[in-house]
């Protein structure tokens, strides 16, 4: 069974972010072993400067570097990163499961994304989109995604 790890920086607040991950959490048990971990995001006065935004990036990203699973599969969502489409990353996820690659983790930063180093080290940077979402919706985006890939590679009616 696959194990995908989403490492999230930024916590949920909102009921109906908290209730949609719920949901998919709970689709995804039957198909891949799932863990999510929350890191926190670093405070930042209300206009930071790109020095202060660059120091708080870095400090997240030691954090997000000692949580990180050994070995596998490492994704980024980053918005200069490549889109794909639901069955593009169905067959990412097959093949990195066929290539041995049973543990893939799943990169979210907060409000100012990833230090540059994190995608850097990525196997592949991943848009969802040209557009903005914030980060709580970035999430739940991502799990229905990663769902829907599991589905596309059964061959179910859940994609059509």
């Amino acid at each position: 069974m696959q194990k995908i790890t989403v490492l999230c920086v930024g916590k949920l607040k909102e009921k109906f972010y908290i209730d949609a991950q719920a949901e998919y959490v709970k689709r995804l048990s039957r198909y891949c072993k799932l863990e999510l971990i929350e890191l926190p995001e670093q405070r930042l006065p209300e206009d930071p400067s790109p020095a202060q935004i660059a120091q708080a990036l870095e400090t997240e990203a030691s954090t997000i570097r000692e949580k990180l699973p050994k070995g596998g599969a490492l994704v980024a969502l980053a918005i200069e990163g490549k889109p794909c489409s639901s069955e593009e990353l169905s067959r990412r996820l097959s093949d990195y499961a066929v290539a041995g690659k049973t543990q893939v983790t799943f990169l979210i930063g907060g409000s100012f994304g990833l230090d540059a180093s994190l995608k850097k080290s990525a196997d592949w940077q991943l848009s969802m989109s040209p557009m903005t979402f914030p980060h709580h919706m970035a999430r739940v985006m991502l799990l229905e995604q990663i769902y829907r890939a599991f589905q596309i590679e059964l061959g179910t009616k859940y994609h059509k």
